[in-house]
């Protein structure tokens, strides 16, 4: 280990070596300055110190003057003031403007060695403390990092599973094919339009994925039967929600969905179903979500109709304003160019669209 280094300051010569030479014999490196300008020109050459000792009272710029600018360029450096005035004021205004400790002359050789001791390792210490905590914030920043793409590997296969259930619905019921996905993709457009937060608009669109998960435990006579359902069959039909509710509901990572998908039934005036909700009791996802499913229901083909236009959707949305849907949910809707939803429903259709919750990509959240 290389011997520490001390920069020795005082304007009388036979002190410096004096105090030298105490130094040196106890393995300090040493080197000498006449003057506190001297010294800052030695300390601004590049050199450095480990300690530097310095007499308080000096020609041109003195001690305490000397420990300002060195402490603001030089704040590891610490500092032992000397001086021969048995003052205590002198030794406490060295103190408060930056000295670790003070020496008052004469003194013995085992008393600067003392002082030494304790400034330079006082030094290794915050030098130490400086190093284990950048080594901890790097350590925190790695397992930060680690932490979130764990979590965004596990929100993938959060989108996945979304996927593989969206799947098994548009094997049980042909109608739902691509709607699932179009839909979402409308129900994202929108909210994020209205500025709603990244996490809010996740769960939006896992509800607004999910929305007709229930048709999976409505029998396939009924969910295929081609004709008009009977008043039973539409009660029966009408559970679909509540079913797909149940089956979310137990998935941590869905709960909050699950809201959704018992919702999207309901109506902004109280006339929907399940519950009969009104208003705001109804979820935010689910007033949204009526709007994007009855754009995708009106500008798709339909085995008893054609697609219509964009223009038909929107006067027939502006028309159930404040009845089936949200009003303000409409104005968002209403404000949004023609665009969005053409390019949405082509990368959809392309199967150029996919789906990622957990991301900001284009059509993702």
């Amino acid at each position: 280990m290389a011997a520490e280094r001390i920069l020795v300051v005082d304007d009388e010569e036979a002190i410096r070596e004096i105090v030298s030479s105490m130094l040196m014999s106890a393995n300090y490196q040493c080197r000498q300055a006449a003057s506190g300008l001297e010294a800052l020109a030695l300390l601004n050459s590049g050199e450095e110190f480990e300690l530097m000792l310095s007499d308080l009272m000096m020609a041109d710029l003195d001690g305490i003057g000397l420990l300002e600018r060195t402490k603001e360029k030089y704040p590891d450096m610490p500092v032992v003031m000397v001086t021969a005035v048995h003052d205590i004021s002198v030794a406490l205004a060295a103190i408060r403007n930056g000295a670790y400790d003070y020496l008052l002359k004469p003194f013995e050789r085992e008393q600067l060695l003392a002082t030494v001791r304790r400034a330079l390792e006082n030094r290794r210490l915050k030098m130490e403390n400086r190093e284990y905590q950048t080594n901890l914030e790097a350590l925190v920043t790695a397992r930060t990092q680690q932490l979130q793409k764990a979590m965004a590997s596990l929100e993938r296969s959060y989108d996945i599973t979304l996927e593989a259930l969206g799947d098994a619905l548009d094997l049980k019921d042909a109608e739902t094919e691509g709607h699932s996905k179009r839909v979402t993709a409308f129900t994202i457009a929108i909210a994020r339009h209205m500025g709603l937060p990244h996490d809010q608009i996740r769960v939006i669109a896992r509800g607004a994925f999910m929305h007709d998960i229930g048709k999976m435990a409505i029998p396939d006579a009924i969910l295929r039967k081609p004709g008009a359902l009977s008043p039973e069959e539409v009660t029966i039909m009408r559970e679909h929600c509540y079913h797909g509710f149940q089956m979310l509901r137990k998935i941590p990572f869905l709960q909050e969905a699950s809201d959704i998908v018992y919702s999207h039934q309901e109506k902004f005036d109280g006339t929907g179903y399940p519950r009969g909700l009104k208003g705001e009791e109804i979820p935010l996802g689910s007033r949204i979500f009526a709007v994007a499913d009855t754009l995708d229901a009106i500008t798709s083909d339909r085995p008893y109709r054609p697609a219509q236009s964009l223009t038909a959707a929107r006067e027939e949305i502006k028309k159930w304003s404040g009845r089936q849907f949200d009003p303000e949910v409409v104005r968002a809707f209403v404000s949004m160019p023609d665009n969005i939803w053409e390019d949405l429903r082509k990368e959809i259709d392309s199967q150029v669209y996919r789906f990622s919750y957990s991301t900001t990509a284009k059509g993702g959240v």
